[in-house]
């Protein structure tokens, strides 16, 4: 089998994953009622914010051709408007969220999509500007947005843990991050400060597989990541319960820390629980009405 073909079966594979996402995550938004009015601002005008270098995907009648004429850079001049309603989301892509501990749970990848593609749904119809972290998809309106985002995430990463994105963060926009926030704390902690920096405010859900929190493992009992890039095998394995829920509490308590200090609101969500009642508390914690 030469390259091309491979390629081209994995891309249909790929593709044939999207119209179900779509559909369910079409579903689980319409199960939250937005209000009269969902999310649209009042008394945002067209006051002009700021220039900032145009990007891939913005759209030639974005660029502010006189502020550009300046130098050999393109600029777009952003409104308030467009800032103040402009999400920036970050599905946690890595191996460790492939795993599900129970073939009647779904896959925390699988959860972590749908409530990403069902926030961004909602964001939509609310007249919000929705897109990704980084440069690869900035924040715009419209369905055709909704399917770009179904598209980039349906790629998995190969690595165990997927660092969040930082880059290209808009100044004083709003930011969704969901992980299990397993990997390496560090990579949170550098994505959340640049994003305080710019003014930018955020809900982070960590979301987990139910065994993740209780640990129901005894006896001989093989331990091994979902990458495959690590493997541990015990005996007894209920003597590792106490430290490992002891390093999972004091991960917990960590995250909270760093979002109390950055001005984020920290969400955790099961993968066995609703998950309408996630998407819920995640649209009411992007209006601050969530704690």
């Amino acid at each position: 089998m030469n390259a091309a073909q491979t390629l081209r079966e994995r891309s249909e594979a790929e593709a044939s994953r999207l119209p179900p996402l779509l559909a369910r995550a079409e579903h689980l938004a319409g199960t939250v009622l937005l209000g009269d009015h969902g999310r649209r601002r009042s008394g945002l005008g067209d006051d002009f914010w700021q220039y900032r270098p145009a990007q891939i995907g913005d759209s030639r009648r974005m660029i502010d051709h006189r502020r550009s004429a300046r130098g050999d850079q393109q600029f777009v001049r952003e409104r308030e408007w467009q800032i103040a309603q402009s999400i920036m989301l970050w599905v946690d892509q890595g191996a460790s969220m492939r795993f599900a501990s129970d073939k009647t749970l779904p896959t925390k990848i699988d959860r972590a999509r749908l409530l990403g593609l069902a926030t961004a749904i909602l964001l939509v119809r609310g007249g919000e500007r929705v897109g990704l972290t980084g440069t690869t998809l900035p924040p715009r309106r419209g369905n055709a947005q909704i399917i770009r985002l179904a598209q980039a995430w349906s790629e998995d990463a190969q690595t165990d843990y997927a660092p969040p994105e930082h880059r290209a963060m808009i100044p004083h926009a709003r930011a969704v991050f969901i992980s299990d926030f397993l990997g390496p704390l560090d990579e949170v902690e550098l994505a959340l400060t640049k994003a305080a920096d710019r003014g930018v405010r955020g809900v982070l859900m960590q979301l987990l597989d139910p065994s993740e929190e209780s640990f129901p493992y005894s006896g001989r009992t093989v331990f091994e990541s979902v990458g495959g890039t690590a493997r541990h095998e015990t005996l007894k394995a209920a003597d590792l319960r106490d430290r490992y829920l002891d390093r999972l509490a004091r991960r917990k308590d960590a995250l909270s820390h760093l979002c109390r200090a950055t001005g984020w609101q920290m969400g955790l969500h099961h993968t066995g629980d609703s998950a309408q009642s996630a998407l819920l508390w995640l649209y009411r914690a992007l209006d601050g009405g969530a704690q």
